[in-house]
């Protein structure tokens, strides 16, 4: 297996409207787990999602969504809870809001035993997720176990959201799992103002790769990403301006998805990063988290017309 992420797949209601006015929702599927496999899958890499879904007709639909996007499901299994679902209001300028209904989810009763039951250690690159830890402490066991299980290269995101856990217990997980993690991907400022307390990518950088991170790509929005490693190298990669915005939402997870499946395909760091920025610039055309996702050819002509 190419490619390896743990994590929670939500069913997604999302409408053009805010949430407190809007009367009709899109169904489709979405959550950061989800998101970033399908874009792993885009690259032409073998994806596994490891997850729990509910005994329910959407977890059917969800399992079925993963695969007609090409991720494996074979470690999407059901299990006692509901599946978890969210809305969401979509806002091109990013400052939208979300409405969880999540909790005593199938995907929050997730263990150390579903990352042994599955190709974790076997992987060439791992994703783990912030917003995995958050769900529950057995999740939280499971993103450290995994860390420290899995003898690829573990790409970690933070992922910092507000609404699943504080700043304090977002860093403790940061803190345990960077030592293990080639790449972590913290935003700027989303991730980096509660996790360290500042809005400056370099410092970011310095703190991740202070935490033991062999690598370390701030992701600054319009702005780039700040790509640095262990051995003092900084480079900036710029960002590649979309087209059109409808919507912001999974445009990290397209990133740090795209950027384990270039990874696992051979691709370096630099290589990598790029191929993010682009599968990013072109999910925020669509609306919802997996409303659009790149094509690899669409990535080299991106790619190229940047270089």
């Amino acid at each position: 297996m190419d490619v390896v992420v743990l994590g929670e797949p939500l069913v997604e209601f999302s409408t053009a409207a805010s949430l407190d006015r809007a009367d009709l929702f899109h169904l489709s599927f979405s959550g950061d787990a989800l998101n970033a496999s399908v874009a792993a899958a885009a690259t032409g890499a073998s994806a596994a999602l490891v997850t729990r879904v509910g005994a329910d007709e959407f977890g059917e639909r969800l399992v079925r969504f993963a695969a007609g996007h090409g991720v494996d499901t074979r470690w999407m299994v059901t299990g006692e809870g509901s599946t978890g679902a969210y809305a969401l209001g979509a806002d091109p300028t990013g400052s939208r809001a979300f409405a969880y209904m999540r909790a005593g989810s199938a995907a929050s009763r997730m263990g150390p035993g579903d990352v042994d039951r599955s190709p974790v250690s076997q992987a060439g690159v791992v994703l783990l997720s912030g917003v995995t830890a958050a769900l529950s402490p057995s999740c939280d066991q499971a993103v450290r176990h995994a860390a420290a299980t899995a003898r690829g290269k573990v790409v970690y995101d933070p992922n910092f959201r507000s609404r699943l856990t504080g700043p304090e217990a977002a860093r403790d997980v940061l803190e345990a799992v960077a030592p293990h993690a080639a790449l972590v991907v913290p935003s700027c400022p989303g991730d980096s103002g509660p996790l360290f307390g500042t809005d400056d990518p370099q410092e970011v950088l310095r703190a991740c790769l202070g935490l033991g991170a062999r690598a370390a790509a701030v992701t600054m929005g319009a702005e780039g990403v700040l790509l640095g490693t262990e051995d003092g190298s900084v480079l900036h990669v710029p960002a590649i301006p979309a087209e059109s915005v409808v919507d912001q939402t999974g445009a990290g997870d397209a990133f740090a998805g795209t950027v384990a499946g270039w990874l696992a395909r051979g691709a370096d760091l630099v290589q990598a990063v790029r191929a993010g920025t682009a599968a990013a610039a072109i999910s925020l055309h669509g609306q919802g988290g997996t409303g659009r996702v790149a094509t690899t050819e669409e990535i080299h002509a991106l790619i190229g017309e940047a270089a």
